[in-house]
Parts: structure tokens; sequence; C-alpha cells
């Protein structure tokens, strides 16, 4: 079994605690194969809503080339990125990716609401009522058709976001069952334009997407799938990839990806 995490934080990021190679040794301790740094590549500040054209670029690669130097001959090291609220900003996202060296791997996700609800980050999730949280799930759901048009990323990153930070911050477990719909319009955009979808394991909690939806992709003909933690802590690196490829078979895929300089490589479930 190939194991790999395909979602994970440095210090490179505003909320990551480890470095590379603090990642990627726990990663070997763990059985992993593989790994991608996958830093917040944002088009706003943490916490703000001022714009962000820059990036660290050195920082990063002196952490792989370290990571690499001392662990590369036993775990593959890829660098990525994970470009964040490009809808607030195209121009702006289109400015950090050109800056940004070749990446092996790149996550599309959206974190924010619009500028209907005034761009308010979905980790502070407050308790309302369920008009309130539905009004918010079809407003994720307009952004993500948005990012996806856009598509200068290769995997949507965990897709039904807003169901995280819902049961985390009120204990209301709630689904997409009702926008089919919607779901299938983004999931054609995606096929259509060659963009895969990641199996965010949740740090051990409900995997992001559902089966339901994981099989409505396959079904659609989603070909692409990667795996990752969103680890940014040490206990998270690696959480439940394996009761993931689990799911994963049985919601009847065959192969899950990792990525080499861009290009999709498939391993056996």
């Amino acid at each position: 079994m190939y194991l790999a995490d395909y979602h994970l934080h440095t210090t490179c990021s505003p909320d990551g605690k480890l470095t590379a190679s603090q990642i990627a040794g726990i990663a070997l301790e763990r059985g992993l194969h593989e790994i991608c740094i996958t830093d917040h590549l944002d088009t706003i500040f943490w916490n703000t809503y001022t714009p962000r054209t820059d990036f660290d670029w050195p920082a990063l690669q002196r952490q792989i080339d370290e990571a690499r130097a001392l662990y590369g001959d036993r775990l593959v090291i890829r660098m990525g990125a994970e470009l964040g609220e490009a809808t607030i900003s195209f121009d702006r996202a289109d400015i950090l990716l050109q800056n940004a060296p070749k990446l092996d791997f790149i996550i599309g996700s959206v974190h924010t609401a619009s500028k209907k609800f005034d761009y308010f980050d979905l980790y502070y999730m407050e308790k309302r009522d369920l008009d309130y949280y539905r009004a918010i799930m079809d407003d994720y759901l307009d952004e993500t058709v948005k990012l996806v048009q856009y598509g200068k990323f290769h995997v949507l990153g965990h897709l039904t976001l807003p169901l995280r930070y819902i049961k985390n911050n009120t204990g209301l477990s709630l689904t997409f069952d009702d926008q089919t719909a919607r779901l299938e319009e983004i999931f054609s955009l995606m096929i259509d334009r060659g963009i895969g979808l990641e199996l965010n394991t949740n740090r051990g909690g409900d995997p992001l997407p559902s089966a339901k939806i994981l099989q409505l992709y396959r079904q659609m003909g989603g070909e692409v799938v990667t795996i990752g933690s969103d680890a940014h802590v040490p206990e998270h690196i690696g959480m439940a990839v394996r009761e993931c490829q689990q799911l994963l078979r049985d919601t009847g895929w065959q192969y899950f990806a990792t990525y080499d300089r861009s290009e999709p490589v498939f391993h056996r479930l």
C-alpha cells in the first residue's frame, strides 16, 4: 500500500507549527512514502482582508531542501501550494502563481464567504439558525463554481468545508444532500478542465467530501483524487490516510493520485 499525504502546512503558513524537516521525519515514522508541502498561498493576509501578492518562496525552498537532504533517500518530498481566496481577486491570484517557482502540485480552496457575507472566514462560523447555515452553504458553492471556472490549480480542496466548521462550532451535522445539482455542475466543470478532487481526511473527522459525493464524482467520470490530512500540527500528519484509502475503495475507486511537476501519478489502492 502506497501512502501519501498531499495537504501539509509548514511554518511558512501563518498557522503552521512545523518545519518541512519535522513534517518529513514524522511522516516517515508513520509509514508514509510521499508527502507534498502545500502552504497557504492566499490573496489576502491571514485574518485580514489586506491584499496580498507575495510569498516567501526562498524560505520554503530552504525548508524543502533541508528536508530532502535529511530524508529524501527514504521519502518523496514534493513542493506545492494551497491557493486560497482566489475568488476575492483573480488578478492577485495570477500574480501569486506567476511569481511561484515550478510547483509539483496546487490545491484550489475556498475558506471564506463571499462579499455578501463580508468575506468572513468560515473557521469562525457562529451559532445561528438553520436558514443561515444553508445560505452559507449555498454561498460556498457559488464561490466554488467561480474558483473552478478560474481553474489554475490541480485539485479542488476540501469540498464541503462549511460542514467542518458548522459541526466543530455548533455540534450540528449537516450534509449537501439537497445540493446534488450544484455538485454536478461543479464536477462537470472540473472534469472538463482536468481538475481533480481532494479527499481531505479532516484530521480524522468526517472526510471532506463524503462517500456519497465521492461516488457522484466518480460516476460522472472523475478520474483524479488525492488524499491529504490538512495537518498543521504533529498529531495530524498522515492521520486517517489509510482509512480514506479504504473509503475510496468502498466507493468504486481503484487508484489515487500524487503529482510530479504538475502531472498526476496514479497508485493502485
